[in-house]
């Protein structure tokens, strides 16, 4: 995956998770039967309340020219 299809992707994850802010991801490619898929997942240390920290996982599906397929989330 191109490092232009990666920049475009993390921008609509930090858009929505703006504590994704500055995370590089981890690719990984996937061939399916007609199409190539990327997983990119983000990683990072979330601040709560009351001084805890939860660890935050998006892993994203997008295609090879970055148009993001399905995002999810861990609490």
């Amino acid at each position: 995956m191109e490092s232009d299809a990666i920049a475009r992707v993390t921008k609509e994850v930090v858009r929505t998770y703006a504590e994704m802010q500055g995370v590089s991801p981890t690719v990984r490619r996937e061939t399916q039967a007609t199409q190539e898929q990327y997983i990119l997942t983000y990683k990072a240390r979330v601040s709560l309340p009351g001084g805890k920290q939860m660890s935050r996982i998006v892993r994203v599906t997008a295609d090879s020219r970055g148009r993001v397929q399905r995002i999810s989330t861990s609490r």
